[in-house]
C-alpha cells in the first residue's frame, strides 16, 4: 500500500510539473503595432548608436544584475557598460539593423521577452578604423516591477553583408 502511495505521489508530482512546463512555454511573435516591443527596439536602437557617442542608455535599459557575453566570449556587466558609455568613442555610423521580439507568457503575464538582432559600426576596432564591423545578438528583457530591462546579452561578431 505505502509503495502504491509513493508512486501515486511521484506520478502527480510530475504530472503538475510538465503541465506547469507546458503552461510556461507559451509565447508569441510581436505583432508590428506592439507598444512594448516598439519601446524595446527602439531602446536597442540606442544601445547599438551608444557604440558611437554617449547617449545614457546604459543606466535604464539594463538591469542591475545584468550579465553580458562579448564577441571575444568575454563576460560584462552593467558597471563594464556604464564605464564604457563614459569613455571615448572612435566608431561612427553605428546602427541597428533588425531586431525581432518573442515574448512568453506565464501565469502573471508577459515576463520574459528575447530579441534576435543585428547592428554594425564602423571603426570599432580601433586597429582598424574603416573597417565595418557586424554582430547579432540575442538580448533577454526581463520585466521586474512593471519595468522592462535586459538581464542578459549574447553577442557574436559576423561578417558584413
Amino acid at each position: 500500500m505505502r509503495l502504491r502511495l509513493l508512486h501515486l505521489m511521484c506520478l502527480l508530482t510530475c504530472v503538475a510539473v510538465l503541465m506547469n512546463a507546458a503552461y510556461a512555454q507559451q509565447s508569441h511573435w510581436a505583432t508590428p503595432d506592439d507598444k512594448t516591443a516598439k519601446f524595446m527596439i527602439e531602446m536597442e536602437r540606442k544601445w547599438a548608436e551608444g557604440v558611437c557617442t554617449n547617449n545614457g542608455v546604459i543606466s535604464e535599459l539594463l538591469a542591475d544584475d545584468f550579465q553580458g557575453t562579448s564577441t571575444r566570449g568575454e563576460r560584462y556587466n552593467k558597471a563594464d557598460e556604464l564605464r564604457d558609455e563614459k569613455g571615448s568613442h572612435s566608431a561612427h555610423d553605428c546602427a541597428l539593423d533588425d531586431a525581432k521580439v518573442r515574448f512568453f507568457s506565464f501565469s502573471s503575464g508577459e515576463d520574459v521577452a528575447i530579441i534576435y538582432g543585428s547592428e554594425h559600426a564602423i571603426g570599432k576596432d580601433k586597429s582598424n578604423p574603416d573597417a565595418k564591423q557586424c554582430q547579432v545578438w540575442t538580448d533577454t528583457w526581463l520585466k521586474r516591477n512593471g519595468k522592462w530591462q535586459i538581464a542578459a546579452a549574447q553577442d557574436n561578431k559576423v561578417d558584413c553583408k
